[in-house]
């Protein structure tokens, strides 16, 4: 009951904001440029920097203040997706405003999962797990419309745009979306993409770079957030299984966890870094941070979102350099 009278008034109020921004909303729809809203501005960047001053992109969230798991949406982001003409949304269950927010649009929807290989193979363990069961789980149904379907997945990690092979392909589907709504911008766009991409390749050397010289490295992630951008630097996470998802869903570490977890920076500390995220936590996270300080074991910040004027490449070469230099 409470999620739908939270639905109706999100309808109505809505309906106040069209009725009242309609001459505002029509002169956007003429401006003669392609409108893409994105659920954060990770993905809002990389649409504007491939689109230029073709498209004007808007950014549910942009704050990194903000956490997208627990976001409410408003009747303002409602209505800038139904203006839209181009949806890019994480998926996964990390956006899940997104979903109704979409309810009615027209707009083509991009969801980044849909070309993370990690997700995919996370899906096809569920699936083959669930074998012989309904196939009516939310996280089996593809039907195309890329916004159903994504609710979080056990046992997968869906910040995939820590995954620069992943951000490729979305880079790619981007310019393709941009090209079929404004086809005299196919040669920008295709040109943008192509030095985006350059840049993204270059990541993924600087990671394969780490993978080879800190592979096997023992680091404790207290949060999943970074958790593909350390796989990718051949890092291996001992904290225990529980704690991270624990923590992600703003429940309480188990006891037991987290004295298990305590005790890995007893003695000979067998943790190179703690690798934190600075929009989630709680006590127990707090707890690990204070053991890594007193063993002189880094701790390495890592952000959901996008400083402003900040581009997608710049962020994942800091996060790495970040890292790299705790692991010096």
């Amino acid at each position: 009951m409470q999620k739908t009278l939270g639905a109706l008034a999100l309808a109505t109020a809505t309906v106040l904001a069209l009725s009242g921004c309609s001459s505002a909303a029509g002169e956007a729809a003429d401006d003669g440029r392609v409108h893409v809203v994105a659920s954060t501005n990770v993905y809002g960047q990389l649409a504007s920097e491939i689109g230029g001053e073709r498209v004007e992109v808007t950014s549910v969230i942009a704050s990194p203040e903000k956490d997208p798991h627990s976001y409410e949406a408003t009747a303002r982001d409602r209505l800038a997706v139904q203006k839209a003409d181009l949806v890019i949304e994480n998926g996964g269950g990390y956006d899940a405003f997104m979903t109704e927010l979409l309810e009615g649009s027209d707009a083509a929807v991009i969801t980044a999962v849909d070309h993370s290989h990690a997700y995919a193979d996370a899906e096809k363990a569920h699936d083959q797990a669930e074998e012989g069961a309904a196939h009516e789980h939310d996280g089996h149904e593809h039907d195309g419309a890329g916004h159903e379907g994504h609710s979080h997945l056990e046992g997968a990690n869906e910040h995939v745009w820590f995954d620069p092979h992943t951000v490729a392909h979305v880079v790619e589907q981007i310019a393709g979306e941009l090209t079929e709504l404004d086809p005299d911008g196919a040669q920008a766009y295709s040109a943008a993409a192509a030095e985006l991409t350059d840049e993204i390749n270059g990541i993924e050397s600087e990671l394969d770079a780490l993978h080879a010289r800190l592979e096997g490295t023992p680091v404790f992630i207290t949060e999943p957030l970074p958790g593909l951008l350390a796989a990718a630097a051949g890092l291996d996470d001992v904290a225990p299984d529980g704690f991270a998802s624990a923590v992600e869903e703003g429940n309480e570490v188990a006891p037991a966890i987290l004295l298990e977890s305590l005790s890995l920076f007893e003695g000979d500390a067998a943790v190179r870094a703690v690798l934190v995220t600075t929009q989630t936590g709680g006590s127990e996270t707090s707890r690990i941070e204070d053991a890594a300080a007193e063993d002189g074991i880094p701790v390495v910040s890592f952000s959901e979102l996008l400083e402003a004027d900040q581009s997608y490449a710049e962020w994942m070469r800091a996060a790495i350099s970040d890292l790299a230099a705790a692991l010096a």
